[in-house]
């Protein structure tokens, strides 16, 4: 058996979850998250908890039994808690504004890069640390977003500017030495 896949996931209060077929609508204080899921897992809601279980030790099933839990339970804890990215921006003169809906942000280019962030994901700006704030009830589509925004500008290895994680650590390289 999966060591993920046969938890339990608990519901919490104030949290529905209804199973039509192979789709799950889970409905949460911060908003509703729907997903089709693979149709050969079978999913069902008993005692406040919801329960995956698999046909066969198939190999194929075997891979599905954990994922399946582990998208079921990122929906549960996204629409009771939310989900959280934050991103440094680290060189001279590297800052980010919202305006309307969308991010500006200017990261030494020649223009500046303006993002719209995807319908259910947040995003704020805390103009004297540099950092950005991507929230969301989403886990995918937050994750999705930040790593879209540091993608515009990734982080160098020799003196470290550009655009991070807030716990991502960057190896800097040594230079040229004269000589």
């Amino acid at each position: 058996m999966s060591r993920i896949g046969k938890m339990p996931v608990p519901i919490p209060a104030k949290t529905e979850v209804e199973i039509k077929g192979s789709d799950i609508t889970v409905k949460g204080p911060k908003g509703t998250l729907t997903r089709e899921l693979h149709p050969a897992m079978q999913v069902a809601v008993e005692d406040r908890e919801i329960l995956v279980k698999r046909p066969s030790d198939n190999k194929e099933h075997r891979a599905l039994h954990g994922l399946t839990r582990a998208l079921i339970h990122n929906m549960v804890e996204g629409v009771t808690k939310g989900y959280k990215r934050e991103l440094l921006m680290v060189g001279v003169g590297y800052r980010a504004e919202v305006r309307e809906r969308s991010l500006v942000m200017y990261l030494g280019y020649s223009h500046p890069i303006i993002f719209i962030p995807p319908e259910g994901v947040f995003v704020s700006v805390m103009p004297k640390e540099s950092k950005i704030t991507v929230e969301g009830i989403d886990k995918e589509l937050v994750g999705q977003t930040a790593a879209k925004i540091r993608s515009f500008r990734k982080p160098e290895p020799y003196k470290g500017k550009g655009v991070r994680y807030i716990d991502e650590k960057v190896r800097i390289k040594a230079g040229k030495t004269a000589g």
